[in-house]
């Protein structure tokens, strides 16, 4: 569970509220929602423990320290920073740097982003809802932690926003 690549059960997958459909999920995403949703409190520790220990920081040729405020999480105390680059289909690679070494929340929930976001639509990344984090992380979530997993999404849709803004600008009337 919780490991790179998921389960491969497509119909359970498709059964899974927010799966398809306008405002859904990206499926990878859904896909690991299910797998949070199925497990206890426990289990769920050492599933984000899992994903945190897959967490690689963004590359040189990515992105260098100091790294750019404009890429900051906000409210994030693992100070967390968000990258994206351009793929030829119009989808997303996603990066990010996490500076705190104990920052384990901010690690994981990066994973999983990365995982599961990078080269999905940029409608559907820019739809992900924040309720999404506390389905992955649970409800006793501290409301700072909580506030900096939603400032890396909110990093993260603002660039998809952009470049949605500017894919309707070149396609003007």
């Amino acid at each position: 569970m919780g490991q790179r690549g998921g389960h491969a059960d497509r119909e359970a997958l498709n059964d899974h509220p927010g799966a398809s459909g306008d405002g859904a999920l990206p499926a990878p995403l859904a896909d690991v929602v299910a797998e949070f949703d199925a497990v206890d409190r426990g289990m769920r520790s050492e599933m984000l423990i899992e994903w945190a220990d897959q967490f690689e920081s963004v590359p040189a040729t990515v992105a260098s320290r100091p790294f750019p405020e404009v890429a900051r999480a906000p409210r994030c105390e693992s100070e967390a920073f968000v990258f994206v680059t351009d793929r030829p289909d119009g989808t997303l690679d996603l990066w990010f740097a996490v500076e705190n070494p104990q920052g384990l929340s901010a690690k994981a929930w990066a994973a999983i982003l990365r995982d599961t976001l990078s080269g999905q639509p940029l409608e559907q990344v820019a739809s992900v809802p924040q309720e999404t984090i506390f389905k992955i992380f649970g409800r006793d979530i501290s409301m700072g932690k909580g506030q900096g997993l939603i400032g890396m999404l909110d990093v993260l849709q603002h660039e998809a926003r952009r470049r949605l803004r500017q894919r309707g600008a070149n396609n003007g009337p």
